[in-house]
């Protein structure tokens, strides 16, 4: 019986230690980018030894892997989609969604802001796990804006201008994020709080559906 509950206080433990791992790596991984980043550094905040890091993740580039899992995970389950087939009928309903979600998981600035800022800086400053991201998470997230886009436009639209207006949508709000410094410089009035967000989201959803809706009309005209 002892033996059993030693069994589970460690499990616990090892649980507990993990999961402060990932929160700690994560800021320091979202401040400083993986190559700054420092062992050392994510220990102390927490709270744990350089041993736990090679046991729960082998090394420091399984745990930075582990985290960006970690952060889109979390970002999924906070800023979750409905999952329904696209249809002509809630296209675009589901495309402003999609589009509001992606706003305020970049631009959080609660306890977990890290998660937007970290994946972000990722696709700046690419690592290794890139690759396992992009098929793994990415991937079948753009599938729902993809159908939305296509339901839009129509049967006539081809596969590339299917793509290139998803890619046209999802600049927008990677614009916001990635030019925020110099957006709140030249309109000090922005402060990109979530009255902002709802506004741009409103303005981006708005501005891409029209677009969609003109390229629709010229598909069936030629």
């Amino acid at each position: 019986m002892f033996e059993t509950m030693s069994v589970r206080t460690a499990s616990h433990q090892n649980a507990e230690t993990r999961q402060r791992l990932l929160d700690a790596a994560g800021e320091v991984f979202a401040e400083r980018g993986f190559l700054k980043a420092t062992v050392r550094e994510i220990c102390k905040r927490a709270r744990a030894n350089v041993a736990a890091i090679n046991y729960h993740f082998h090394d420091k580039q399984g745990l930075y892997a582990a985290v960006l899992k970690y952060a889109l995970r979390c970002a999924a389950e906070q800023y979750r989609l409905p999952d329904v087939p696209v249809t002509l009928e809630n296209a675009e309903t589901l495309l402003s969604a999609i589009v509001a979600a992606r706003l305020r998981m970049v631009f959080d600035q609660g306890r977990l802001a890290w998660h937007g800022k970290l994946v972000s800086r990722e696709m700046i400053e690419p690592t290794e796990a890139l690759d396992a991201l992009v098929k793994e998470e990415f991937q079948p997230r753009l599938k729902q804006l993809h159908a939305c886009v296509r339901e839009i436009l129509g049967p006539n639209a081809g596969e590339e201008l299917v793509r290139l207006c998803v890619m046209s949508i999802t600049s927008q709000w990677a614009f916001y994020h990635h030019s925020r410094p110099v957006i709140v410089r030249l309109y000090p009035q922005w402060k990109f709080n979530p009255k902002d967000i709802d506004t741009l989201a409103a303005h981006i959803t708005e501005f891409s559906l029209a677009a969609l809706k003109q390229l629709k009309i010229q598909l069936e005209v030629r």
